[in-house]
């Protein structure tokens, strides 16, 4: 059973999504202070659910930054009641995979929770892909350049896996939105250039080839 951890002040709304992630045999965790969340920092997650803005003077952003410096891989999905480019943003920089606007579906919710499941949890056959001088290594879902461990986010290497087991092939943005997002998706496409800038600052031997007006390939 997954374990997710749900941040979010306001109660009534944190107990629906809970009926709704546990009719999905979720195991469901509940805080309603930041100070909390950053203490079950370290235990299992297999995915957190973080509202931005909270009633104590912890953040969502806070909270995200601990969890990256304890674990880089666990997916995030962020809630928030203001609908801003810029919160986008800096929650992708900080290492979110998803961000949902208040107010949003349950349902809608719970989708986004499954697809990312299902993509950062799914069984694959132990296979190590070399590309110039990474390894990157499919199962583990770990890139190494030598002795180095390259730390990625969850959606960083999900773009990198595409690339890597597709060279040459070109992929539109919203190609790009439709296999790491999910189908259920609805984001700005501006998301997918801030990944590629991400990915291409962490690993810089990739050929990462822009395709002005359409999207990009890896060479």
């Amino acid at each position: 059973m997954y374990r997710i951890c749900l941040v979010e002040d306001e109660i009534d709304l944190s107990n629906l999504i809970k009926v709704y992630l546990e009719k999905e045999n979720y195991e469901v965790i509940q805080f309603d202070k930041g100070k909390d969340a950053l203490n079950y920092i370290g235990q299992k997650v297999d995915l957190w659910i973080l509202d931005i803005m909270l009633k104590d003077d912890v953040s969502g952003y806070d909270i995200i930054k601990a969890i990256r410096q304890n674990n880089q891989n666990v997916p995030v999905i962020f809630t928030s009641a203001r609908d801003q480019d810029l919160d986008k943003i800096i929650g992708l920089e900080l290492g979110s995979d998803d961000y949902l606007t208040k107010p949003f579906s349950t349902k809608e919710l719970v989708l986004r929770v499954n697809n990312i499941i299902k993509r950062v949890y799914r069984q694959d056959s132990h296979n190590i892909i070399c590309y110039d001088e990474y390894q990157i290594d499919l199962e583990k879902r770990m890139v190494t350049k030598g002795t180095t461990e390259i730390a990625l986010t969850t959606l960083e290497f999900d773009l990198l896996r595409i690339f890597v087991e597709n060279l040459t092939k070109s992929f539109s943005r919203d190609d790009i939105l439709t296999l790491v997002w999910g189908e259920n998706y609805f984001g700005s496409d501006r998301a997918v250039d801030d990944l590629v800038r991400r990915l291409r600052k962490k690993m810089p031997n990739l050929k990462i080839s822009t395709i002005y007006g359409f999207g990009y390939r890896l060479s």
